[in-house]
């Protein structure tokens, strides 16, 4: 009896078990040299250098897919909420160029030390962009 109730319990375990298993997401693909979107951004820091309190906090960061197949951007996060990326959601054929654009809220007097976090399906899949910099008061 005691190993009936043990082989039934062994059954429904490993019925669960491949069950939980067959709901995980599918593995992703194996990232081979060459056969894959690559980033390459012109510049990886932004030095605003002294701003006068609400002047222009925007700066570029301008990046190619030098890969061999579609490079798409994930996401682009900003350290803090004082800084907001945007950049283009199409994917980036093998070649071109596209940008980020940051903009920093320069109502914030004081050091800009600041990070976007890049993510992408390419082989280098993140990389940190920096701001930096310093706001003064006006007058």
């Amino acid at each position: 009896m005691k190993r009936l109730v043990l082989t039934s319990l062994l059954a429904i375990a490993v019925v669960f078990g491949a069950n939980a298993q067959s709901k995980q997401p599918a593995a992703q693909p194996v990232k081979t040299n060459g056969a894959q979107a690559e980033i390459k951004f012109d510049k990886v820091e932004h030095d605003y250098g002294t701003i006068k309190k609400g002047g222009d906090g925007t700066c570029t960061f301008t990046y190619k897919n030098v890969g061999k197949t579609p490079l798409i951007l994930d996401n682009a996060r900003s350290s803090c909420g004082c800084t907001v990326p945007s950049w283009s959601k199409e994917p980036l054929m093998p070649g071109q160029s596209a940008s980020i654009t940051v903009k920093y809220n320069t109502n914030n007097v004081g050091p800009i030390n600041k990070q976007v976090t890049v993510t992408s399906n390419a082989v280098n899949s993140k990389v940190t962009l920096h701001i930096k910099g310093k706001v003064e008061k006006e007058g």
